[in-house]
């Protein structure tokens, strides 16, 4: 490398680092932003416009603008992006749309269209009858989200629901036949011929979208159309011929499903002879809905099973059975889960405040509201709010925030004086709230003294250079192995974070405790609910990768709240596109994601750098 090369090459990358700073801090400053957008190293503006349309800020719009200019295509389709991501008016895009030639950008530029407030339907259309494959897929992904997002303003119009069924039956792109069928479905639009057609479709994510659509009883070679045709067209007499099925998402809805008003023969049966404890428990729920005196007799057994979520399940089963005794025991089972699973009464709900178990502390809260003694739990919600915030943890905002609801309810006019140092809590969402609550209890206008959190040091940039190409081999203790291929040229600091917290053994032993079939499955959090994470937030990083099946995503409660729960798509979640990270997609095993079931333990997350390969 010549010597003026090496200088400028060693100069860009500390700007590099700078920017991701910059956008990782949701900075004020934004000067290494637009540093990089003037950069003559193409990779820089790129990574500056990503930056800048991460901030969502639409006053900084016009600075992004000149980028859709770019004589480089990856930075056009990154400002397209970014500028979509702001929310900027339409027109912009449109414009930068005709004067577009490259395939790939129109794409990007049709599917930023349809996420603007002003979307352009018609164009839209237009864009799906283009003849570029990748500007008719990114048209197929605008009209859908245009469509989803304005639904209740507005039905779309007739030609468009024939140029999408069109598109169902002559597309030859297997993703622009299902975006079609997911914008049918959404506007209701069912067509016996297009359905039909669909039906028959040899991709089995359009064929199950087409089970959705026309809520037609299929029985198919994919379990993704299997379980969707069960759960919307399914019969007591399907349920029970389900119950065998090879996948497990299939037969434990068959089980869900003969709780409906169905024949109890077969869930005794499975409740007695199972071997399989999630059977057994999830047959226990709907015998208790469907034969309460044959669930009676079993529910002592499943209450004291080994397995923790069995009794969560028992917990249920008794809440339907209103056997209060059972639920007096499961209450004060060690594992906060079960505890909160039984936990019905408000009374109970002021001791369950004494928890450190998020989720048990969200159940009690919840059986708080509205108690007409409710006055009486405020000296228990103070204490647990004190006590929680004294932990530091960004991941707790959902408990506090709820127990600052009952606080609103239930306090009197001198809970106002009481929640004043909350007004510089280092959370600015229990800040503000704590501000909402004191000017309505006070009548005073009340501030919250703290707007932002306080930033996480970013990773240096050798640690970020180190993880590109690397995967991560992640080993189930039930379902088997599965490999990731980390993206960290698009989430850098969230696989930067995944990579430590792996590397770690912060995984380990951690499970897979939300399975939602043709969903996603999501697990990695040491409370084994949806409520405890790591100590801090996780910045979002989005970008143009869309949350197809198999790709990895990172659990949020909002922007920028990432908790290092790691979900997986089974199935294309366009929905969830530009709005939840995508950090890693499986590339070995999808077959062992799809067996993973509720409970099932991590035991080990390897890292593979590149370079050790």
């Amino acid at each position: 490398m010549l010597p003026w090369m090496l200088f400028f090459f060693l100069f860009q990358l500390p700007l590099e680092w700078s920017i991701l700073q910059a956008e990782d801090a949701r900075a004020e400053n934004i000067s290494p932003i637009l540093q990089g957008l003037k950069s003559p190293r193409l990779s820089t503006q790129r990574l500056a416009a990503r930056a800048l349309g991460r901030l969502e800020r639409p006053e900084h719009a016009d600075l992004l603008i000149p980028a859709l200019s770019s004589p480089d295509a990856a930075v056009r389709k990154e400002a397209a992006n970014a500028l979509a991501q702001m929310r900027v008016r339409v027109e912009v895009l449109v414009a930068a749309l005709d004067q577009e030639k490259d395939d790939n950008v129109r794409g990007v530029l049709y599917e930023s269209i349809g996420r603007v407030p002003d979307g352009n339907e018609r164009l839209l259309v237009k864009g799906l009858q283009e003849a570029g494959a990748d500007a008719r897929l990114g048209a197929a992904k605008g009209l859908e989200n245009y469509l989803r997002v304005n639904a209740r303003k507005a039905k779309p119009a007739p030609e468009t629901i024939k140029i999408l069924q069109a598109a169902v039956q002559q597309q030859n792109s297997a993703k622009v036949r299902e975006l079609a069928l997911l914008a049918l479905n959404g506007a209701g639009a069912y067509d016996a011929a297009t359905f039909g057609t669909a039906l028959r479709d040899p991709d089995p994510q359009v064929r199950r979208l087409a089970v959705l659509g026309s809520k037609q009883w299929r029985d198919d070679p994919s379990y993704l159309v299997r379980y969707e045709a069960l759960r919307v067209a399914g019969s007591c007499g399907h349920a029970a011929a389900a119950l065998n099925d090879p996948s497990d998402h299939v037969a434990l809805l068959a089980t869900d499903l003969l709780g409906n008003g169905c024949p109890s023969a077969a869930l005794e049966k499975i409740v007695d002879q199972s071997k399989d404890w999630r059977k057994q428990a999830r047959a226990l729920v709907s015998l208790a809905k469907v034969n309460p005196p044959a669930a009676r007799g079993r529910l002592e057994s499943m209450s004291r099973h080994p397995v923790w979520q069995a009794r969560t399940y028992a917990a249920t089963a008794a809440g339907i059975l209103k056997d209060t005794a059972t639920l007096a025991a499961l209450l004060k089972d060690t594992q906060p889960n079960v505890a909160a699973a039984a936990l019905f009464e408000p009374s109970d709900a002021v001791k369950a405040l004494e928890s450190s178990h998020y989720g048990l502390i969200m159940r009690a809260t919840g059986r708080l509201k509205g108690w007409p003694q409710g006055a009486t739990a405020v000296p228990a919600l103070t204490s647990a709010l004190r006590r929680i915030t004294a932990e530091k943890r960004a991941t707790s905002r959902d408990p506090r925030r709820a127990i600052l609801e009952r606080l609103r309810e239930f306090g009197g006019s001198n809970i106002a004086d009481d929640l004043v140092p909350w007004l510089s809590d280092f959370d600015p969402a229990i800040a503000q709230t704590a501000a909402d609550i004191i000017t309505q209890k006070s009548g005073v206008r009340a501030s919250p003294r703290n707007r932002q959190f306080a930033t996480v040091p970013v990773p240096k940039q050798e640690v970020i250079d180190s993880l590109k190409g690397a995967t991560a081999r992640v080993r189930m203790q039930e379902a088997g192995v599965f490999t990731l291929q980390l993206i960290a040229e698009e989430a850098p600091v969230t696989t930067a974070a995944f990579v430590r917290l792996a590397e770690s053994g912060y995984y380990t032993n951690l499970t897979f405790h939300r399975i939602v079939p043709n969903f996603v499955i999501q697990g990695g959090s040491p409370g084994a609910d949806e409520y405890v994470g790591t100590g801090d937030y996780l910045r979002d990083e989005l970008s143009l990768l869309s949350h197809s099946r198999g790709t990895v995503g990172i659990s949020t409660r909002g922007r920028d709240t990432g908790d290092s729960q790691i979900f997986i798509n089974l199935v294309d979640n366009f929905r969830l596109d530009h709005n939840y990270t995508v950090f890693a997609r499986v590339v070995e095993g999808m077959e062992t994601v799809d067996r993973i079931q509720e409970g099932d333990t991590i035991r080990s997350i390897e890292i593979v750098r590149e370079k050790a390969r």
